[in-house]
């Protein structure tokens, strides 16, 4: 049985490059509404960044993670190399970028 870990790192492996998800939506995809916490957990304890595209998972209202893995401004260097799109305050444009896991 795979663990609630295991899954997350499943979800994020699938996002295309290009698009973003939530913590939030990745934690509803695992029928854990409630769970988005669960979910940053189990990316900061899985496997190295080069292995699963940790970048494109932001909060829910299109924030990039704070102090994130790769340095202050990279993740959002990488996402636009992506072709993510972004708002004039700086959060990733939901509207445009979205990706939502299928459950």
């Amino acid at each position: 049985m795979e663990s609630f870990s295991q899954k997350v790192l499943e979800i994020v492996a699938q996002i295309p490059m290009g698009k973003v998800t939530t913590y939030g939506a990745i934690a509803k995809a695992l029928g854990k509404p409630r769970g988005a916490r669960m979910v940053v957990w189990a990316l900061w304890s899985g496997p190295p960044w080069d292995q699963i595209p940790y970048h494109r998972v932001v909060n829910s209202r299109g924030e990039l993670a704070p102090g994130h893995i790769f340095g202050e401004g990279a993740q959002r260097e990488i996402l636009e190399k992506e072709g993510v799109s972004f708002k004039e305050d700086g959060r990733v444009d939901l509207k445009i970028s979205l990706w939502v896991p299928q459950n």
